[in-house]
């Protein structure tokens, strides 16, 4: 080899060590945390006292989670911010609702008493719901009445379904009495059933979101001991004769790990656990205590499940319950939500949307990492459904697509089903 060939090679050589050695320290760079979050970006973080709900309603939504994500994770550089805001129990107003519409008002520290005080009251199930946001937002408001429509319909519906069924039973009877079966009037029917008991169930709604009244009380709120207060009120509810076994205790956004306080506190002193939990898109965490674990988990009810639709932006991408499912795949928001207090309000609207009849299968979902997985159909395990009749015994990480405007599921024509999903949904 000649000298001039030697040298060729040697410089070579040496240019491409060069290059590996210069793309070796800008890939150390771009590990600093310089490079993360710039001096200037630390000090246009807004103060908790800057922040106000019509702020985030009004900014567009990635621009909105991306605020949340910095205030989280400056929040918990030295975790020096403590929760310290517990609400008054006679400042949480509560609302049992009845199957007409009507609603009895109370408070939390008075609305097991006027519970007690409705007929037919705990004779089958009894739904919780506990509120994480503010009411003065439209968005929240319009999702919420859209949950208490929905379990109306619902209640009735099954009301009427159950006296139709017992009509009939009835009347089969009296045609064996060996002809002594006297018909009676319509009149006398309507009134039969005006005086049957009007609803399948029970729905209550404490408002814990109308006593966040600005952020900084949200981010600020004590969830373990707001939840121990909200606990000792489930206790209250069984001792007076509710089976625990059908109680639904289900919390939206922050007060979704309001909702697994109280079941802790529930099981800490009776020793039983509620049956349900279900987080509609739990928050993060702003604040919390030092060597403490908080927040909605599996094993706070005997089965827990959680929707997330912001888990980048208001909402948590953690692991929340025994199955948790991230519709369109973990994002700052599903689609259609405008800004984040939206994303969060979607889970609420998914839900109230499985509670209405015929509606239970709306929201097909498969367990997979990834909305990449799921389009590409290559899940794993068998097809489960979102929402109300979601089964107990799922368990793990579910990805579904859901449409930008209502009706938000899409339901699977029977047709269909006999490629991916149906391969999942008949697997073992």
């Amino acid at each position: 080899m000649s000298l001039r060939l030697c040298l060729l090679l040697a410089c070579l050589t040496a240019v491409a060590y060069a290059n590996k050695d210069a793309s070796s320290s800008t890939g150390m760079h771009e590990l600093k945390p310089t490079k993360w979050l710039s001096a200037s970006e630390l000090e246009s973080v807004p103060s908790l006292n800057d922040i106000t709900w019509e702020r985030l309603e009004n900014e567009p939504l990635h621009k909105g989670a991306n605020l949340i994500e910095k205030i989280y994770h400056v929040s918990h550089i030295k975790h020096d911010l403590t929760p310290s805001f517990v609400p008054s129990p006679s400042n949480v107003p509560v609302w049992i609702i009845k199957s007409n519409g009507d609603r009895v008002e109370a408070k939390l520290n008075n609305y097991v008493e006027k519970a007690q005080a409705q007929t037919g009251f705990g004779e089958d199930e009894v739904t919780i719901v506990l509120t994480g946001l503010p009411q003065t937002s439209q968005t929240a408001k319009k999702a919420m009445r859209k949950l208490v429509q929905a379990y109306i319909q619902r209640y009735n519906l099954q009301q009427q379904q159950k006296n139709a069924q017992e009509q009939q039973q009835g009347y089969q009877q009296q045609t064996n009495k060996d002809y002594d079966y006297t018909s009676t009037s319509s009149e006398e029917q309507a009134d039969q059933w005006k005086s049957a008991k009007t609803a399948s169930g029970d729905l209550i709604i404490i408002d814990l979101g109308s006593t966040l009244t600005n952020f900084k009380r949200y981010a600020m709120l004590d969830v373990a001991g707001t939840g121990a207060m909200i606990g000792q009120t489930l206790i209250q509810l069984t001792n007076k004769g509710v089976p625990q076994e059908i109680i639904h205790l289900i919390g939206q956004g922050i007060a979704a790990h309001v909702a697994g306080a109280a079941g802790n506190e529930f099981t800490a002193q009776t020793g039983h656990k509620l049956r349900r939990i279900t987080g509609l898109d739990p928050a993060k965490l702003l604040s919390k205590r030092r060597n403490a674990l908080v927040g909605l988990s599996r094993g706070d009810a005997d089965f827990v499940d959680a929707i997330h639709t912001s888990a980048y932006g208001m909402g948590t991408f953690f692991r929340c319950g025994d199955v948790d499912f991230y519709p369109n795949g973990p994002s700052a928001g599903v689609p259609g939500a405008k800004n984040v207090i939206e994303a969060v309000a979607r889970a609420t609207r998914y839900f109230a949307e499985s509670v209405r009849p015929g509606n239970e299968r709306n929201f097909p979902a498969v367990p997979a990492n990834s909305l990449e997985q799921y389009k590409e159909k290559d899940g794993f395990g068998k097809r489960a459904y979102m929402g109300l009749q979601t089964d107990f015994d799922l368990q793990g990480d579910y990805i579904l697509e859901v449409n930008e405007k209502s009706p938000f599921g899409q339901r699977t024509p029977a047709q269909k089903q006999a490629s991916y999903h149906g391969v999942h949904h008949y697997q073992n």
